[in-house]
């Protein structure tokens, strides 16, 4: 009897621990990045190393499991990646198409050698609900609705008032024109500070463009950035179309000198801004750009203000600009609204949108209309941008 109940004591000393741990889960919804007209990019993060996938299906109005789906996986190099995030990038997609699609995640507990042991699977569900869904780009459609924000700085319930604003039946996709956070030091930063609400609000379906401003710079986890954003692009500076309208986003980097005690000596943005100016002269050349009826450039720091930031996309970019027929260029960092008509040193109008506005714009028939509403949905300005 004595040693039965020492095995008993034994087993609840080492299967408890076991049993208290926590199952896998979706910690933070699936949201789009960077879609087009033929990809699309869809990221989301657990809370146990796992690999992670898609299904895919095309919104047809079959049942979702009439047949297989295909699966998609977050790979590289063709190994399946262990991670807590998912990026997951789907190619060869048929433009102005809608799918539906579901994530999941399976636990990896060991891997040692060639000998991996898996443990449970995480899924976003699509049983008593519709599926998740989105549709891709149309570089062919006459219209295209989108909306911006900037500048929240982690102030999810701004987003909300500001979101709330915008009719997403009608929204193709939205702008984060930078400072979404005050400082990059965790992962919490981000989905507590706007990501939860985006993606709780549109950004599972509605695809989300994000430029990245002087705050999303600073802090340890600054590095980690392109791991949640454009993390299957290139470089975290780049241009899609949709519609009628090429976007040209631009990294403005930090607004002082590198040199600056606040950044501790790791910055080198100068030349960064070169860099990324030998870029841009190939994107104004190409065919993407030159044939978009609308051009529109999205840079968080605008080209004025005298401070050092300010004056790199003056003296970089802008030049490159001035004559590629830019029709207007929307900015943030000011934590005001301005609208500067086109002059001699910036020869296209440009909007600083504040922090507590949000600027909806519809280009359609050789019009660009915008409106900027605050948080009360009172119209602040509005103005026409004719081809």
């Amino acid at each position: 009897m004595k040693k039965i109940s020492l095995f008993f004591l034994f087993f609840l000393l080492t299967a408890l621990p076991v049993f208290a741990q926590e199952d896998i889960k979706i910690t933070h919804a699936p949201y789009l990045q960077n879609l087009g007209e033929n990809e699309v990019t869809i990221v989301w993060t657990v809370n146990k190393p796992s690999i992670g996938w898609v299904e895919l299906a095309p919104d047809d109005g079959t049942y979702y499991y009439q047949t297989e789906r295909p699966k998609f996986f977050n790979a590289k190099n063709g190994i399946k990646l262990t991670s807590t995030v998912h990026a997951v990038h789907l190619k060869g997609l048929k433009p102005g198409t809608r799918y539906r699609y579901r994530v999941y995640s399976q636990e990896v507990l060991s891997h040692v050698g060639w000998r991996v042991i898996y443990g449970n699977v995480a899924a976003t569900s699509v049983y008593g609900k519709e599926p998740l869904a989105f549709q891709t780009s149309d570089h062919g459609r006459q219209t295209v609705n989108f909306a911006m924000v900037n500048d929240i700085h982690g102030k999810s319930d701004v987003l909300e008032k500001l979101i709330s604003h915008c009719d997403l039946k009608s929204t193709d996709m939205f702008l984060f024109n930078g400072d979404m956070v005050s400082i990059f030091n965790s992962e919490k930063e981000i989905f507590e500070g706007f990501m939860d609400k985006a993606t709780a609000l549109f950004a599972s379906e509605i695809p989300m463009y994000y430029t990245r401003g002087n705050h999303e710079t600073r802090g340890s986890f600054a590095t980690a950035f392109q791991d949640y954003f454009s993390p299957k692009q290139e470089h975290i500076y780049y241009t899609f179309r949709q519609g009628p309208v090429c976007f040209v986003i631009l990294d403005s980097g930090e607004d002082k000198p590198d040199s600056d005690l606040e950044y501790a000596g790791i910055n080198v943005y100068d030349q960064y801004r070169t860099e990324q100016a030998e870029w841009l002269k190939g994107v104004l050349e190409s065919k993407e750009y030159k044939e978009a009826p609308f051009k529109v450039v999205v840079c968080h720091i605008p080209p004025f203000g005298g401070w050092h930031g300010d004056q790199e996309v003056l003296d970089k970019f802008i030049p490159l600009l001035n004559n590629a027929n830019v029709d207007i260029m929307l900015c943030g960092h000011l934590h005001r609204y301005i609208r500067n008509e086109a002059k001699d040193d910036v020869k296209f109008p440009v909007i600083v949108n504040s922090n507590n506005t949000v600027l909806k714009a519809e280009a359609q028939n050789n019009k660009l209309s915008i409106k900027v509403l605050d948080q009360d949905g009172k119209e602040v300005d509005k103005l026409i941008v004719n081809k």
